[in-house]
C-alpha cells in the first residue's frame, strides 16, 4: 500500500483496536537460527535463510523502519530476491509498492494466481464486513504464479504452496522444508488456541474455517509438526493448541476471551521493540510466553549479586 495509506491505516486501526487484545506481534528478532522476525507495528514478516538463501515472507506496510531493523538482524535488503506473499493485503505487501523505498525492486514475488486478481483489478478487495474498498497494490516486480499444491526449489529450500481462501480469495500459506509453515491471516492465536482469523477482515468466514480443517488434516496426514508462524499473534509448535478453535473466528467487535495478559493494548505501540531486544532476546513461542514471564517476574524479585555479597560476604 501507498505510504499515504499505510498512515492512515495505522491510525484508523490504533483507535478501533486498543484494548481488544486482537493483535499480538511478535518484536524484531530470531526464531531460530533459521528464522527471523520484524516487527512493523502490529504485522510480522519474516526472512528465512538456509545455506547463504534467504528469502523473505510476506512484506509488510509501507514502513520507513524497515532498513533500519533489517540492519538490527543483519539482513542485507539486497540479498532478498525472492518474496513469497500469502496475500495481498495492505500490510503484507508494502514493501514492494511503488511508492516504498525500493528494498526489494529486483526480488520475485510469489503469490497464488487467484489472489493476483486482486492486484489486476479484475476482483477488489474489500473488508470491514464487505463494506469497505481496500486500495489496489501497485508494484512494478516480476509476479511468479502459484497453483494449490505446487512445491518450488528456492537454491536448497523447498517451497510447498497451499491455497487456505477465506481470508482473502486466494491466500496461501507457505510451508518451508517440512518444518515452518508461515500462515499469514489463517490463523489467530489466543491464549486458549487457534481460531480462524479476524471476523471484520474476510472475504468468507464459513470459507476460511474450512480452510483451516483442511490445513490440519494435511499436517496430521502427514505427521508433520511444523513451526507454525502467524502475521499477527506469534508461533507455535504444538497442532492441538494451533487448531483448537478451527470452527470458531477471532470476533473483532469486542474484547477478547479468555483474557490474554500478555496482549499489548496498543499494538501500534513500538516502544519495546528494540534493536538490544532483537540482538539479544530469542522469541519464544506463544506456549512459553507465560513460562516466560513468570521467570521473569521471578527474577526481579531476586536480589542481584552485589546485594547478597554485601549482606552475607566477607
Amino acid at each position: 500500500m501507498s505510504k499515504k495509506a499505510s498512515q492512515f491505516q495505522k491510525k484508523v486501526m490504533s483507535l478501533g483496536y486498543r484494548g481488544k487484545e486482537i493483535f499480538k506481534p511478535l518484536n524484531t528478532g530470531w526464531i531460530d537460527e533459521h528464522t527471523a522476525c520484524i516487527r512493523e507495528w502490529i504485522a510480522n514478516i519474516f526472512f528465512y535463510t538456509k545455506n547463504g538463501t534467504t528469502i523473505m515472507i510476506d512484506a509488510g506496510y509501507n514502513y520507513d523502519g524497515l532498513a533500519e531493523k533489517m540492519r538490527w538482524l543483519d539482513i542485507d535488503p539486497s540479498s532478498v530476491q525472492h518474496i513469497l506473499i500469502t496475500h495481498q493485503d495492505t500490510d503484507h505487501v508494502g514493501a514492494i509498492e511503488r511508492d516504498s523505498d525500493g528494498l526489494f525492486r529486483h526480488a520475485a514475488l510469489y503469490l497464488s494466481e487467484v489472489e493476483n486478481r486482486y492486484m489486476t483489478g479484475e476482483v477488489r478487495r474489500k473488508v470491514v464486513f464487505g463494506t469497505y474498498k481496500l486500495p489496489m497494490v501497485e508494484t512494478d516486480n516480476k509476479k511468479v504464479l502459484l497453483k494449490d499444491g505446487e512445491v518450488f526449489q528456492i537454491g536448497d529450500i523447498r517451497v510447498e504452496a497451499i491455497l487456505v481462501p477465506g481470508h482473502t480469495w486466494g491466500h496461501m500459506v507457505y510451508l518451508i522444508d517440512d518444518a515452518y509453515l508461515f500462515t499469514g491471516d489463517t490463523i489467530w492465536f489466543g491464549p486458549d488456541g487457534g481460531y480462524s482469523f479476524i471476523n471484520s477482515l474476510a472475504e468468507d468466514n464459513e470459507l476460511a474455517k474450512q480452510s483451516l480443517a483442511k490445513l490440519e488434516n494435511l499436517l496430521r496426514e502427514r505427521d508433520l509438526t511444523p513451526k507454525i508462524i502467524t502475521g499477527h499473534t506469534g508461533w507455535s509448535q504444538d497442532l492441538d493448541f494451533s487448531f483448537a478453535h478451527r470452527d470458531q473466528v477471532c470476533n473483532s467487535l469486542r474484547r477478547q476471551t479468555p483474557h490474554d495478559p500478555s496482549a499489548p493494548y496498543d499494538g501500534y505501540d513500538e516502544s519495546d521493540d528494540t534493536e538490544e531486544g532483537a540482538r539479544n532476546n530469542p522469541l519464544v513461542s506463544v506456549n512459553d510466553v507465560e513460562k516466560l514471564e513468570v521467570w521473569n517476574s521471578l527474577r526481579e524479585m531476586m536480589p542481584s549479586w552485589d546485594e547478597l555479597h554485601r549482606k552475607y560476604g566477607n
